[in-house]
């Protein structure tokens, strides 16, 4: 009996706190849709425009390259920046996570 209900805590846990901390991709790419893609595009493919005017190379956020980044590497760009992208404003730790799972269904 005790093994039963130890089972329906753990599972109840896990129904109850998994949901809430996941990332949330809806989330995600509403959230970049409005502070990420006038610079990375709608789909990420990156702006000519803005990589010209800021002489960089926007790499698309499909490519090999930003999706071998760790999850973790890229939720610290989203927040702090990475070369001469500042950190998005008004994004906290969960809106993070909700772009990076975005930026995760771009991969080729």
């Amino acid at each position: 009996m005790k093994i039963v209900i130890a089972l329906m805590l753990m599972v109840a846990t896990v129904v109850w706190v998994t949901p809430s901390s996941a990332a949330d991709v809806a989330a995600g790419k509403e959230l970049f849709a409005k502070k990420c893609a006038n610079c990375h595009g709608a789909a990420g493919e990156g702006k000519e425009s803005i990589a010209k005017a800021l002489k960089v190379e926007l790499k698309p956020l499909s490519s090999k390259e930003v999706q071998a980044k760790s999850d973790a590497d890229l939720r610290k760009v989203v927040l702090e920046g990475s070369g001469k992208m500042k950190g998005v404003k008004d994004v906290n730790a969960k809106g993070a996570e909700d772009v990076v799972a975005f930026v995760r269904t771009l991969k080729k």
